[in-house]
């Protein structure tokens, strides 16, 4: 196979389905594609997916085997039972870098143990727009300065354990109203909001040595009035790449792309053309195979590539380069970037984290529930990011706490109060919401409840952004199961 093509396929990151590597996918691994990308749907356990990474690296030793993993409420590694570690907007709640370098050591360390060597997270988000839709508690915060010093805490400790980071999602989508999986969100901030704001988290992933950055699928008129910032030469070359000295952030890892199927770049441009721009542009590294997992799809990037360099497109040297940094980083994963050595494994990390996250807001005379309780889980849909697969809540832990505990889910069309008090009966109620003062039907939903039964506990697992109420108000700042398990501590008088 020729160099041309080779390189076609090694700035690829294609992803596949099953939970063992299909033949297809480990004959282009011959063939050059260097970099595998995993989801939740590959994963069954730490012992499947150690094999089906050691399947990979017989293959293809130096192969780069990457995952969306940011804990919290986006994770895969744990997808079926909810994460061990809070994600990043409880971190920032606790605002202890040494604890989110902790957290963020212990996750790269399973990573590793079961051989992923490359990291879609941290999300360096600056979560300025409280009704973000894709954001929200994957970030740190809202305050520029404290993003930036976690996320340079997380790439530090990520990458201690010799799992590369990847920051996310350059050059900022914490002020969208839009889901880039489907639409095209836009920023209208000028120039200096972006600079003193947006760009501030990724200066300090920059200088904490971050392997990778992930561009986002989001248009910014004020840096270029017509691509979105994966597809923008003004993005990702003459801002995130530019020197310094020269208004840029002198980075020199490895761009990736956010996944280009997602409807901002591919219900516009296509995947291939989409493709084609964004290797233009500056970045080295295509991310596909979150909804698309086939080698058709493969074929058809990598054929797009090498006509794009014939029809002269995009310059070969353009190609060749992206293609070095991809092997580059594959290097620094295969030798200088192991794990470093005297840290022990900490494997309660995270559930310390989650404890330390919680804000317990008490009504006076409230009493810790002593007998069986009944959750009401009001449940809205799921971002595509987060995926409706992975369980949330408290109902599974107070069960255990509180034997007799019973839980009943209520959606957008079946959230009823008197349905709630009913199957509720003389049991005290907890109302478990996520995001609730984004969703009109759900705050409607638990003003009735509250007015019915003050001394409901409410537990809000999303972003915390309104007063507290109910006889026991518990803000977890994320959706992950240790952040349930911390929430029902409270709950039941365990903790």
């Amino acid at each position: 196979m020729d160099t041309l093509t080779r390189d076609a396929l090694a700035v690829l990151q294609p992803g596949f389905t099953g939970t063992t590597a299909p033949a297809w996918l480990l004959r282009r691994l011959g063939e050059g594609l260097a970099s595998v990308g995993l989801f939740g749907r590959n994963i069954a356990s730490p012992e499947q997916l150690a094999a089906l990474t050691a399947h990979l690296r017989a293959e293809r030793g130096d192969v780069l085997v990457a995952i969306d993993e940011e804990g919290g409420d986006v994770t895969r590694l744990e997808v079926r039972t909810g994460s061990s570690f809070p994600g990043n907007l409880a971190l920032g709640a606790v605002d202890d870098t040494a604890l989110t370098r902790a957290v963020a050591r212990e996750l790269g360390r399973r990573l590793a143990a079961c051989g992923v060597n490359l990291n879609w997270a941290p999300s360096a988000d600056v979560n300025s727009d409280p009704d973000n839709p894709v954001i929200g508690v994957r970030s740190f915060g809202a305050d520029p300065q404290l993003v930036a010093r976690h996320t340079a805490a997380y790439v530090e400790g990520l990458q201690s354990a010799g799992v590369a980071a990847c920051t996310k999602h350059f050059p900022g989508h914490g002020d969208t109203a839009v889901d880039s999986h489907h639409d095209m969100p836009r920023i209208d901030a000028d120039l200096a909001t972006l600079r003193a704001r947006e760009l501030v988290p990724f200066r300090a992933a920059v200088a904490a040595g971050t392997k990778a950055v992930m561009s986002a699928h989001i248009l910014l008129p004020a840096l270029d009035a017509d691509l979105p910032a994966t597809l923008s030469p003004a993005a990702l070359h003459g801002l995130l790449r530019a020197p310094v000295a020269d208004g840029g952030l002198g980075f020199d890892g490895l761009i990736v792309t956010d996944g280009m199927e997602m409807q901002a770049v591919s219900g516009t441009y296509g995947i291939e053309r989409g493709s084609v721009l964004a290797l233009a542009a500056g970045a080295d590294a295509i991310c596909v195979g979150g909804g698309l997992a086939d080698e058709d799809t493969v074929l058809r990037l990598r054929d797009a590539l090498v006509a794009a360099v014939r029809a002269g497109e995009l310059p070969e040297e353009r190609l060749a380069d992206a293609a070095a940094r991809v092997r580059a980083l594959a290097r620094w994963t295969s030798g200088e970037g192991a794990a470093e050595e005297g840290t022990a494994p900490a494997p309660e990390v995270g559930l310390t984290a989650a404890r330390r996250a919680l804000r317990v807001t008490a009504s006076p005379g409230h009493e810790p529930l002593t007998g069986p309780a009944y959750v009401a889980a009001f449940t809205p849909l799921a971002n595509i990011a987060v995926g409706d697969e992975t369980p949330w809540g408290v109902g599974a832990e107070l069960a255990r706490l509180l034997p007799g505990t019973s839980t009943g889910t209520y959606g957008r069309d079946a959230a009823r109060a008197p349905d709630v008090l009913a199957a509720a009966g003389g049991r005290r109620i907890v109302a478990v919401v996520r995001d609730a003062h984004r969703h009109g039907w759900m705050a409607e939903a638990l003003d009735a409840l509250l007015a019915a039964r003050p001394d409901t506990v409410v537990v809000e697992m999303g972003l915390n952004a309104a007063p507290p109420r109910g006889g026991l108000h518990i803000a977890t700042h994320g959706a992950a199961r240790v952040c349930g398990v911390a929430a029902a501590e409270v709950i039941a008088g365990a903790a």
